[in-house]
């Protein structure tokens, strides 16, 4: 058992670096094929797994977090800036306002996103880093909405085998 928590763990760290990883997929498949596991160690494997991973990119939209070179956009200072570009740039600084002039919202959107999904996590993570939320309200935050959804995710298919045994 500890060696597939610890599996589950792993790829739920690398679904939240990589997001073409679904770790929905992973644990609907591991529920169903070890159904001896409980889904509280798998809850708590993928919260873990997840928010770790999500740090990375909440602590380099922060900036505390400093990205390599080859990561970093260069800027072009001989052309101006495209009209979409220029756009997008005020969009991200307005909501980035907001944000800051808010910080219950950036808190309550952050919990939602990390139970239901909407808006996507890997969105709110990275926002929650430009309006400057803190570690410990990120941390504790994603680990308990995550927690949430994934345990009951791994707990429904049990709930729904048993509804057909009887």
């Amino acid at each position: 058992m500890f060696g597939w928590v610890c599996l589950t763990f792993g790829v739920a760290f690398g679904s939240a670096l990589v997001p073409l990883i679904s770790i929905e997929i992973f644990v609907l498949g591991l529920v169903t094929q070890q159904p001896g596991i409980s889904w509280w160690w798998i809850g708590l494997a993928v919260a873990l797994g997840q928010v770790l991973g999500k740090l990375l990119y909440f602590l380099a939209a922060r900036g505390s977090l400093r990205l390599p070179g080859f990561m970093k956009r260069k800027e072009k200072q001989s052309k101006p800036l495209s009209p979409w570009r220029t756009r997008w740039k005020a969009r991200m600084e307005w909501v980035r306002t907001r944000c800051h002039r808010h910080p219950r919202w950036m808190f309550g959107t952050h919990a939602v996103s990390s139970v239901v999904g909407l808006p996507p996590f890997m969105f709110t993570t990275v926002l929650a880093g430009l309006a400057g939320m803190s570690s410990w309200l990120f941390v504790s935050t994603g680990v308990v909405g995550r927690f949430a959804r994934f345990s009951v995710l791994a707990a429904s298919p049990a709930a729904v085998a048993g509804w057909w045994v009887h």
